[in-house]
C-alpha cells in the first residue's frame, strides 16, 4: 500500500496478523512495555519486524497503545517519531536510564490476561514457557 506522507510516498507493509497484533498490544497497561519480539512470540505468523511494521501503521482513533512496544534492548528504536514515542512513555511514568534503556525488571509487561490466552487458544503452561524467554 502506498500513502502520501508530506511530499514523499511511503510504502506501508500490511500483514494478515496486524489485527491480532493490535488486540495483543491493547493488553499492555500504562506504565509497562513489551518488546517487538515479546508481542511476536504470542501472535502466530508474526515476527518482531512485522510487529514493528504494525506499530508504524497503527490506525489512529482505535485506542492502540503502540508506544508501549520497544526494542529488545529496552530502547526506543532510532527513527522518525522516536521523540514522540519517548514523550508518550515518559507521560506514562516509564523511566529510562542515562543510556536510554528501560529497566525491564520494573516496567516489563508480564503478559496478556487469562481471557486473551483463552481466546487465543494458548495453554497457560505454554505461555509461561514463552514468557521465560522474554527480556528482563
Amino acid at each position: 500500500m502506498l500513502r502520501v506522507s508530506g511530499k514523499s510516498l511511503v510504502m506501508t507493509r500490511t500483514y494478515k496478523c496486524f489485527p491480532a497484533v493490535y488486540r495483543l498490544i491493547r493488553e499492555i497497561p500504562p506504565g509497562q512495555v513489551a518488546s517487538y519480539g515479546m508481542v511476536a512470540s504470542l501472535v502466530p505468523g508474526a515476527t518482531a519486524r512485522i510487529v514493528g511494521f504494525a506499530t508504524a501503521a497503527t490506525p489512529s482513533g482505535q485506542d492502540i497503545p503502540w508506544q508501549r512496544v520497544i526494542n529488545s534492548q529496552g530502547k526506543i528504536s532510532e527513527r522518525d517519531g522516536a521523540e514522540r514515542h519517548r514523550k508518550r512513555l515518559d507521560a506514562e511514568g516509564i523511566e529510562f536510564s542515562a543510556s536510554g534503556r528501560v529497566n525491564w525488571k520494573k516496567h516489563r509487561w508480564q503478559g496478556p490476561s487469562d481471557e486473551w490466552l483463552e481466546e487465543a487458544g494458548m495453554d497457560p503452561i505454554d505461555f509461561l514457557t514463552i514468557q521465560a524467554g522474554w527480556p528482563g
